[in-house]
């Protein structure tokens, strides 16, 4: 059975380092691909987030608000915070 998309904006494949801020902590992560909504993100091991904390891509002069939609061991869906 396909699964069913229930992105509204159109998902870009990507590959870039990224950072993801919480309280005084920062910690590494990949981007894996990115909508004008979200992002999914891969980390190196198995790591715990707040509900909310930030993404920065610095190459970009990207920073963006987040909050976790889903995830699956190292892999986590987010969706940017308005």
């Amino acid at each position: 059975m396909p699964m069913i998309e229930k992105r509204a904006a159109q998902r870009y494949r990507v590959f870039k380092g990224g950072t993801i801020t919480f309280e005084s902590s920062g910690i590494a992560c990949t981007v894996r691909n990115m909508s004008e909504g979200g992002a999914a993100i891969e980390f190196d091991s198995p790591v715990i987030l707040p509900q909310s904390f930030t993404l920065s891509i610095a190459r970009d002069n990207f920073v963006r608000n987040c909050r976790t939609v889903w995830r699956n061991d190292r892999r986590i869906g987010l969706a940017f915070v308005r």
